[in-house]
């Protein structure tokens, strides 16, 4: 047994001979205040991701490798990571191939430790999917996986991430629910509302401190 599992089955057996208590909170405390019209969802999620210095760029699905190629093109970036095990890491590396781009990709296929140094001082940029966004606080929904692990999105200075225009929610709780997030939560599930930033030393908003100095979310509208 791991250690994992020793841990669950002592959580579970301190809950022997236990009642659970009725779950009768409010719900409308934590989805009124934070619902908008369809129509404007999209809209709200781009003002505030955009009022702490996030860039969004709509496009769609077939577009969006342009987008991506020339963003990285206008900043001097010739390397990206990016997981080959993706439907749109497999897009992007056929859209480079059909337009004969030098671009260089790279995957996430080892241990950290084996090239802490190369993914925290020589990767410039990544890309990865999402799993949706939300509205209320201009947050994208990053599920780290094994293809995509957490670190893609946290450490290169400039983050790329794809965001479909239809899988924006008003708010948080609506996303868990909808997604049934009870059925099983990643190690870590992350919220992203912006590049990193920090105003630690002499109260002065430095943006890179803790990960990426840039946001680049790449919404790909329905056709």
């Amino acid at each position: 047994m791991s250690a994992k599992e020793r841990i669950l089955a002592k959580l579970r057996g301190s809950l022997e001979g236990t009642k659970a208590v009725a779950d009768d909170y409010d719900e409308a405390l934590v989805t009124v205040p934070w619902r908008y019209a369809p129509e404007k969802r999209l809209d709200r999620l781009r003002e505030v991701l955009e009022s702490v210095h996030g860039e969004t760029r709509l496009t769609t699905a077939a577009d969006w490798p342009a987008l991506a190629l020339a963003a990285l093109v206008e900043r001097g970036i010739d390397e990206l990571l990016v997981s080959p095990a993706t439907a749109h890491g497999q897009q992007f590396a056929g859209y480079l191939a059909l337009n004969g781009s030098s671009l260089r990709l790279k995957a996430y296929d080892r241990p950290v430790e084996d090239w802490k140094d190369e993914l925290f001082f020589h990767t410039p940029a990544s890309l990865t999917g999402t799993l949706g966004g939300i509205a209320a606080t201009g947050s994208l929904i990053v599920w780290p996986t094994a293809q995509e692990p957490r670190l893609m999105s946290l450490v290169p200075p400039l983050h790329i991430a794809l965001l479909k225009a239809s899988e924006v929610f008003d708010n948080l709780f609506e996303a868990m629910h909808t997604q049934g997030w009870a059925g099983g939560l990643p190690t870590n599930a992350l919220l992203v509302s912006g590049p990193s930033k920090t105003a630690d030393i002499q109260q002065t908003l430095a943006y890179g401190a803790h990960g990426p100095k840039e946001l680049l979310v790449l919404i790909l509208q329905d056709a």
